[in-house]
């Protein structure tokens, strides 16, 4: 997908306290955890950005996080959409994916794509076997003043709760054996995800 109303972004800000170091640094098969989610989307976007506040990727564009701390995930969409505004470009959505959650299957982008052509919410998640994964997310920029105040002014910090507050819809994403949403937030995540890997062929689950 090349639309050019649509901006990728990566979140990569968080601590990762659970896991005790830079998970998104910490290599799987021999590429880190944020290369395994550069690789499967950069041929689905004009240009993607990273949301960190201490990584830099090379013929990537990173920004830090519009205020200062480590505020969530909330905070680096914000920065997103104002990084959007702040250069006159053109996006109307931008579509967020996680650096910790290297199985996703890239249909989603698709399905994405779908969504803001339909355009009838301004604000779209995954969903598997009933579970919602509020970082795999089409934002529209028509949010950018809402979220803006709730972030700034209304100390809003929660992705879920923020979402339904707003009104969200879901994308439903089926799967039989793998869940692609498995994320890795602790070192135990991690050593189920080598184990996982073994199942895992050319991004078909």
């Amino acid at each position: 997908m090349s639309e050019n109303n649509i901006l990728g972004v990566i979140l990569a800000g968080g601590k990762s306290k659970r896991f005790g170091e830079d998970k998104s640094k910490v290599k799987l098969n021999g590429k880190t955890l944020l290369e395994h989610t550069l690789d499967k989307i950069k041929s689905k976007f004009n240009t993607i950005i990273i949301v960190s506040n201490n990584k830099i990727i090379k013929d990537y564009i990173t920004i830090k996080d519009c205020i200062d701390g480590q505020f969530g995930p909330l905070v680096g969409v914000l920065s997103a959409m104002k990084w959007i505004k702040k250069n006159n470009h053109s996006y109307n959505w931008i579509i967020t994916f996680p650096c910790d959650t290297p199985f996703f299957n890239i249909s989603i982008i698709d399905k994405f794509n779908k969504a803001a052509k339909l355009n009838d919410s301004l604000l779209y998640f995954a969903k598997s076997d009933n579970k919602r994964h509020n970082i795999f997310g089409l934002w529209s920029l028509k949010l950018i003043e809402i979220l803006d105040k709730d972030v700034i002014e209304n100390n809003h910090r929660k992705v879920e709760k923020w979402a339904n507050k707003i009104g969200v819809k879901t994308i439903n994403v089926s799967y039989k054996r793998i869940d692609p949403f498995f994320n890795i937030n602790s070192k135990e995540d991690f050593m189920e995800a080598k184990k996982i890997l073994k199942k895992y062929k050319n991004d078909r689950i």
